[in-house]
């Protein structure tokens, strides 16, 4: 499985970005997909998740009411739409998905928060 993830950038503070992540796989059949960002100096921290099959969505408590999760099973595309941004969530957002056959990433867009 590849993950490719797309739409970082720069924004001001209380800007918005909408990142993607396509898979070469389907994602349909897979446990879940999320978002994961790690900051310099700082621990991976994990921001949004989504069951494919149901919808069931997890936000991290940092994002609530901010982020939005979503999915397009028939493009295995998984979306991050982040809004009112700040400069605490400036990081490197990975894609990540878990299947049967074992947790697997994309290489990460940059979001930076000015």
């Amino acid at each position: 499985v590849q993950l490719v993830e797309s739409g970082g950038g720069s924004v001001q503070a209380g800007g918005s970005l909408r990142l993607s992540c396509a898979s070469s796989g389907s994602i349909y059949g897979t446990l879940c997909m999320g978002w994961v960002r790690q900051a310099p100096g700082k621990e991976r921290e994990g921001v949004a998740a989504i069951s494919p099959a149901s919808g069931k969505r997890y936000y991290g408590d940092s994002v609530k009411g901010r982020f939005t999760i979503s999915r397009d099973n028939a493009k295995n595309s998984v979306y991050l739409q982040l809004n009112n941004l700040k400069s605490e969530d400036a990081a490197l957002y990975y894609c990540a998905t878990l299947d049967g056959e074992g947790l697997y990433w994309g290489q990460g867009t940059q979001v930076t928060v000015s």
